[in-house]
């Protein structure tokens, strides 16, 4: 397995205003194989606006550099769901979706990070509560239709099992992906974001194969909230039975820190720790 990092990680990166060189350089500095970019809805260095002439350029870059670009994320699902009640906001997720997609064929990555729907958005109470039936419903329907732009870009969509009410259990969360039957849909599993639910070992053992990006966090179980994310190795995931798990799936990619927000000292901390993790 490879260590990766998240762009968000940086200082200014999750709000866009990282410089991607400066963030490129310091990952490689700190250890990291690759990084992690991110689709930014309106600012960032991937954007609405981005060309394929804008991601050669970062790919030759990051060459230089000596790190590889590992995979594409977005946040864009917490202001554009794709299973909102508004028809519009839908209509703008799906457009959203479709063009980190392309920047993921650009980027000559074959993975792109993807919430396909949600019941609430936990830090925004503001934001109506969505029926789970509903967004089962819709977030299936958007997924087949993305369907046919990921198999042209041969880009796989990429599940992730995050804060939202949706896919709360790793049955429901493999069904959900096999549904489509097709080799263009598979999970990235965040092992923080499922303690509160269960055992991040026993997820991973469930979805077996379907696991193509993975991500790092650590989560305090005693403490319930969004306040008990914790740095790696500090809170309540059994990492020597997760790294088992992920061995005997076969998985042999990369693992990303999706350490946020940004704290002084962080970067490398974390590289630190995953060094200790990889070779429990």
């Amino acid at each position: 397995m490879k260590k990766s990092i998240t762009y968000w990680a940086f200082k200014g990166g999750l709000e866009g205003e990282k410089d991607l060189n400066a963030a490129l350089r310091e990952a490689k500095r700190f250890g990291y194989e690759g990084i992690e970019l991110t689709y930014h809805t309106s600012c960032g260095p991937l954007n609405p606006s981005t060309t394929q002439s804008d991601c050669e350029k970062i790919l030759r870059y990051a060459d230089q550099v000596g790190i590889e670009i590992s995979s594409l994320a977005s946040g864009l699902h917490w202001d554009y769901s794709p299973t909102s009640d508004d028809p519009d906001v839908r209509k703008q997720a799906k457009a959203h979706a479709k063009k980190a997609i392309q920047i993921a064929n650009w980027m000559k990555l074959n993975r792109l990070l993807y919430v396909p729907g949600m019941v609430d958005v936990f830090f925004n109470p503001s934001v109506p509560v969505v029926p789970y039936d509903a967004v089962w419903k819709r977030a299936t329907t958007v997924t087949k239709a993305l369907l046919p732009t990921a198999e042209k870009n041969k880009v796989t969509l990429c599940v992730e099992n995050v804060w939202t009410k949706f896919l709360y259990s790793p049955l429901e969360y493999r069904d959900f992906i096999d549904q489509f039957s097709s080799k263009y849909i598979k999970a990235c599993f965040d092992v923080g974001n499922c303690v509160l639910m269960g055992y991040p070992e026993q997820w991973i053992r469930i979805l077996g194969k379907r696991v193509k990006l993975v991500h790092f966090k650590d989560f305090k179980a005693e403490v319930g909230n969004v306040s008990g994310f914790c740095d790696l190795g500090e809170g309540s995931v059994d990492w020597k039975a997760v790294m088992s798990a992920l061995r005997k799936t076969g998985y042999r990619g990369y693992c990303t820190a999706e350490m946020i927000p940004y704290k002084p000292g962080l970067v490398r901390k974390t590289s630190n720790t995953m060094d200790k993790i990889f070779n429990l």
